[in-house]
């Protein structure tokens, strides 16, 4: 695709086809994604429930790193368009270089917490010895040897972000699948491969980051006239446009980061009660992750199409996009809802749950799920507001969303009731409020297109 062509393509189809084209094939490979780390928990379970555990604990450590490179893959996907459709093409290959230099200064960063941090983080939270070896091991190994996962988002974004969404999703669906193949390979030691454990769980993980960042990269390089990559232009990044890509990702860098520490912060309020709480908390977080990552993938694809036609001026085509957006998100979470309501027995069985782990983890999933559709609607309008410039109020709203009132909820119902069961409606509580809040700012954006 030619570079006319990516910007007549973002800026001409008809908005339902041009979103369904390009957000499709991000869905697919979302779900993907998502897809391993579910099978990656359900092979760890079968190691024992401590490894479920300590891989629960991680999580929370894996979403800092996350939320920061999906962060500045945000930034990425929506100044490079909007400078391609304000014409600055000089300007678009500056964003581009500075976003790799960020990732470079990133990796290195988080080498050193892997070497430093690690140990501290699990032995604080548990005098557990399975446990706290099993983490320390996993999560080690996933944050000193995280360069996949910074360049492979990093340059999937920017695939998406000219319109190239099917070779994104080539590039995650290679990594996932090999992740998913070699995952049960090396924690159980088949074939030719040694039987690693939980360690084996985390050198799947990485490799499969690092084969998605190689294919994403010869992708860019053959198929997309938007990436003009110079290895001597990294180290020479405008420090204007990198705090320009903080700023507009800085909405998803809290969103998840926030997460991270409310992840934190409940399972020290759940350890009070039981570990096997913890782990029901651990596997409901992965079964978030790939409920919400069909969002994610139509987010990847609206950000783009919506910063390129603001940049333009088609203020119509961008309230039109929205509208489709946010319909599908609802009859999408609507429909997971009922699944997961009908069969939550079912779900947790494939954790390989203890009958005890059940008793708790029933209740819990069947509270949990009532969520899902304001999550959805959340993920969607936070990052329209990003794309349309309003960075601010999908901050403030992430700020609440993730932490205040997540967080916050599970720590009045555990002192207002002390019962396990209770907490679980903390999940609805605070998804239920936040969409309030988004609701309020979406008003006020959309109202703005009509100026």
């Amino acid at each position: 695709m030619s570079q006319k062509d990516s910007g007549n393509k973002l800026g001409t189809m008809p908005e339902g086809k041009l979103l369904a084209s390009m957000s499709l094939p991000m869905m697919a490979s979302f779900f993907i994604q998502a897809l391993y780390n579910i099978v990656d928990s359900m092979f760890v379970a079968r190691i024992s429930e401590n490894a479920l555990t300590a891989v629960s604990l991680a999580f929370p450590m894996q979403q800092i790193m996350g939320s920061i490179t999906v962060g500045v893959g945000v930034g990425i996907s929506a100044l490079v368009p909007r400078y391609r459709g304000m014409g600055k093409a000089d300007t678009a290959d500056k964003v581009i270089h500075t976003g790799m230099f960020i990732g470079v200064v990133l990796c290195l960063v988080f080498f050193l917490l892997g070497i430093f941090a690690v140990g501290p983080f699990y032995r604080m939270q548990t005098d557990v010895e399975e446990i706290v070896t099993g983490g320390i091991t996993y999560l080690r190994i996933v944050w000193m040897i995280g360069f996949g996962s910074f360049f492979g988002q990093y340059f999937e974004r920017l695939l998406t972000a000219s319109g190239h969404a099917s070779l994104s999703m080539a590039s995650m669906a290679g990594g996932a699948v090999f992740n998913m193949i070699f995952d049960p390979i090396l924690i159980f030691g088949l074939g030719p491969f040694p039987r690693m454990g939980i360690a084996g769980a985390a050198v799947a993980t990485v490799s499969g980051q690092i084969l998605a960042a190689v294919i994403a990269l010869v992708l860019n390089v053959r198929k997309n006239e938007w990436a003009r990559l110079r290895a001597k232009s990294i180290f020479a990044p405008s420090w204007s446009l990198g705090t320009d890509i903080v700023k507009i990702g800085f909405p998803s860098m809290v969103t998840m980061g926030l997460a991270s520490l409310s992840s934190f912060l409940i399972n020290q309020v759940l350890l009070g009660y039981s570990t096997t709480a913890t782990a029901v908390y651990g596997i409901w977080s992965k079964l978030l992750n790939f409920s919400c990552m069909p969002a994610y993938g139509l987010n990847n694809a609206m950000v783009p199409i919506l910063s390129y036609n603001y940049g333009a001026g088609s203020h119509d085509r961008v309230r039109k996009i929205l509208r489709y957006a946010l319909g599908f998100i609802v009859v999408y979470m609507a429909m997971l809802t009922a699944v997961f309501e009908a069969v939550p027995g079912e779900v947790l069985r494939l954790f390989s749950a203890s009958d005890h782990m059940l008793s708790i983890g029933v209740r819990a999933l069947r509270i949990t799920v009532s969520s899902l559709v304001f999550s959805g609607l959340n993920v969607v309008l936070g990052s329209a507001m990003q794309a349309l410039n309003h960075s601010r109020d999908a901050l403030i709203l992430n700020i609440l969303k993730s932490f205040m009132l997540l967080a916050g909820s599970f720590w009045v119902l555990s002192m207002v009731f002390g019962e396990l069961d209770m907490l679980w409606f903390a999940l609805p509580l605070a998804e239920g409020l936040s969409l309030l809040v988004a609701l309020f700012f979406y008003r006020r954006m959309v109202a703005g297109l009509y100026i």
